[in-house]
């Protein structure tokens, strides 16, 4: 399925790193090393940036139909392909097999697909001046471009970078996280099959620092897209602006889940193990604080934690289990420390809150229970930190306004969730709330046309749809006078 060592990929070839150094990767549901990854640093980058350069005037140039071949090729193949990169996707993160099956390979195909149709769609403007002149709009690429994808859904958020990049005419350096990095080698393997051209989307490998920062750092990248931590980001974002470079941030999210009583008790505590654990609660839209009203508050509670018990947590390989490994034994440890703070601030753990050793092959691997807690107050570090984890904190609202109050009382604002069977509360509600997402009585519907991103510390700028397409371009005025 892979080599033993993952090398960078520049202009179609396969390198060694300058520093001839490697990070090991795991397996995360055994702890055993699978291989190991380029350790690259400034030398690297630049190397790929120069391919990424003498690759962008023809690549710019091709017209959009013929880029959106290459991408319709390259999804084409990730859906023929999809039960290798669902297993390595699986193997290297420790998510279910089923998550990867259902999810992350289709949605990375997806992005290909859209973003190619996308591309022939993306029109201009035109303003005439009657009788004078008329004015139109020309959307023209960057140049390179740097994308830079996390660990928790590898294959997925790579390809939601590097899709509209290429479709709307720039080459492309992408770092993938050094934690996961399984897929983008697999990934580079289709890039040769549909021949895309030399350069045009280049694979480096590393650590944040140096090889992530090299990125940003270069004058020759135009835009950087990241999706990572708001610590990151904040230093990203300080480095672009130096240096006057676009730049797009999706970050951390601590996502309120509001449950008002009209809703049907079952039907939501369901719909919050949903939005809690999936992918172990590693997704940045999870809805983490859940907002329930009072009267129906202890009923939910009772149900919920009956519901977070008989979740089955186990080798991810096995259809059964909800819930796999977390990503690293770092990661394990920071979710620990979490539960040990909650509890110091007052919480109360009402299940799970320690980590699971599954028998046979998984016995040494990375697994934490699914965790409720309840008891915490509003500005507890445990309800304002994202904990990145499967863990829960219930908080109990008595009236629309204080649910309101309570879910925008953090720094956060990426998405939220509203439940109820009274429209003009989901509208009043959904209105009011700081989030760049709301979605009402469901979780992750996603429409690729839509944007997406968040607000206050939770990001800068959309990605998805025409959005990430003007991101990746520039807008030219070309004005017109009559004769």
């Amino acid at each position: 399925m892979y080599s033993d060592k993952i090398l960078n990929f520049v202009a179609n070839r396969f390198e060694e790193p300058q520093s001839r150094t490697f990070i090991p990767f795991f397996n995360a549901a055994t702890g055993e090393a699978l291989g190991q990854v380029a350790d690259s640093n400034a030398e690297d980058v630049a190397r790929a940036i120069e391919a990424a350069r003498k690759a962008y005037p023809t690549w710019s140039t091709l017209s959009a139909g013929r880029r959106a071949e290459y991408l319709e090729n390259l999804a084409r193949l990730i859906e023929q392909r999809a039960e290798d990169l669902a297993l390595a996707e699986t193997t290297n993160t420790g998510k279910p097999l089923w998550l990867s099956r259902r999810t992350d390979i289709p949605r990375a195909a997806a992005n290909f697909r859209f973003f190619a149709q996308a591309a022939s769609q993306f029109f201009s403007e035109c303003h005439p001046m009657p009788g004078m002149a008329v004015n139109f709009t020309l959307r023209q690429p960057l140049g390179v471009v740097g994308c830079i994808s996390p660990w928790n859904l590898p294959l997925y958020l790579l390809t939601w970078k590097i899709a509209p990049a290429l479709a709307a005419g720039n080459t492309v350096v992408a770092k993938p996280s050094e934690l996961t990095p399984l897929t983008a080698r697999l990934l580079c393997d289709l890039v040769l099959e549909v021949g895309l051209p030399p350069g045009v989307l280049n694979i480096v490998h590393g650590r944040g620092v140096p090889c992530g920062e090299a990125i940003v750092q270069h004058p020759e990248v135009k835009a950087v897209s990241f999706t990572g931590s708001t610590a990151v980001g904040r230093r990203i974002a300080r480095i672009c602006a130096e240096q006057l470079k676009k730049v797009s941030l999706e970050l951390g999210g601590k996502n309120p889940h509001i449950i008002f009583d009209d809703v049907d008790i079952e039907e939501a505590v369901a719909a919050v193990v949903e939005s809690g654990f999936t992918n172990q609660g590693q997704i940045c839209l999870c809805g983490s604080r859940v907002l329930v009203q009072s009267s129906i508050y202890e009923t939910f509670r009772d149900r919920l934690v009956e519901h977070a018990n008989r979740l089955q947590v186990g080798d991810p390989l096995e259809e059964v289990h909800f819930m796999g490994a977390v990503v690293s034994q770092a990661h394990l440890e920071k979710i620990e420390s979490y539960v040990a703070l909650a509890q110091q601030e007052g919480g109360r753990v009402l299940c799970g809150g320690h980590r699971l050793q599954p028998e046979g092959r998984c016995r040494n691997g990375w697994f934490f229970a699914p965790t409720v807690i309840e008891g915490l107050r509003p500005e507890a570090r445990c309800n304002q930190e994202e904990i990145f984890g499967p863990v829960i904190t219930l908080l109990p609202f008595k009236e629309e306004e204080e649910a309101i109050r309570l879910a925008n009382f953090t720094e956060y604002g990426l998405a939220a969730v509203v439940r109820t069977r009274d429209v003009g509360r989901a509208l009043r509600v959904s209105e009011r709330l700081q989030a760049g997402i709301v979605w009402v009585n469901c979780w992750m519907l996603r429409d690729l046309r839509t944007p997406f991103g968040g607000v206050k510390h939770s990001g800068l700028g959309r990605e998805g749809g025409f959005e990430a397409l003007r991101f990746f371009t520039e807008a030219k005025n070309v004005c017109i006078r009559y004769a």
